[in-house]
C-alpha cells in the first residue's frame, strides 16, 4: 500500500506523474520533520469542492485546494486528505502561464504544508507559505 493515494470524485482526472508526486511529498515531510502516515489526494470538480467549502468551512466560493487533517492529536505525523479542483488547477495554470503539472504540484505542496502546520491567513503566513511552495516546486522540477 502506498502512503500517498490518489482518488477521483466527480472527475476522471488522474495524474500521470504519481511516482514523482509521492517522492515530493516524502521530501517535504522529511524536510519538515514529519512522518507520513497517509495522504489522500482527491481530484474533483469545482462544484464538488464548492460544496465541501460551504459545508465544512462555511465559505461560498470556488477554491483550488482544501485540506483536512485527520490526526487525533497534535504530533509529528501527517494524516490527511487534500481535495483538489481539477478545473481550478487548469484555470490557474492558464492564468499564471505555467504547466498544469506544475500548478497541480503547487496545490498539493500547499495542502501538505498545511498538514505540516503552516498557515496562510495573514500576510506573514502567506509569504512563508509562498516561499516554501516555490522551494518545493523547484525541487519537484528536478526529481
Amino acid at each position: 500500500m502506498y502512503l500517498t493515494n490518489f482518488f477521483s470524485e466527480k472527475s476522471t482526472y488522474s495524474p500521470r506523474n504519481k511516482k514523482k508526486i509521492r517522492k515530493l511529498i516524502e521530501i517535504i515531510c522529511k524536510d519538515q520533520n514529519k512522518s507520513l502516515v497517509f495522504l489522500n489526494c482527491i481530484f474533483c470538480s469545482d462544484n464538488y469542492l464548492l460544496e465541501i467549502n460551504r459545508k465544512y468551512l462555511k465559505h461560498n466560493f470556488y477554491t483550488d485546494v482544501i485540506t483536512f487533517d485527520h490526526r487525533e492529536k497534535e504530533n509529528k505525523s501527517i494524516e490527511g486528505d487534500v481535495y483538489i479542483s481539477v478545473e481550478r488547477v487548469k484555470e490557474n495554470a492558464k492564468s499564471y502561464g505555467v504547466k498544469i503539472e506544475n500548478e497541480l504540484a503547487r496545490v498539493i505542496i500547499h495542502g501538505v504544508l498545511h498538514l505540516c502546520g503552516f498557515g496562510d491567513k495573514n500576510k506573514k503566513e502567506k509569504k512563508i507559505m509562498g516561499d516554501k511552495e516555490n522551494k518545493y516546486i523547484s525541487l519537484y522540477n528536478n526529481i
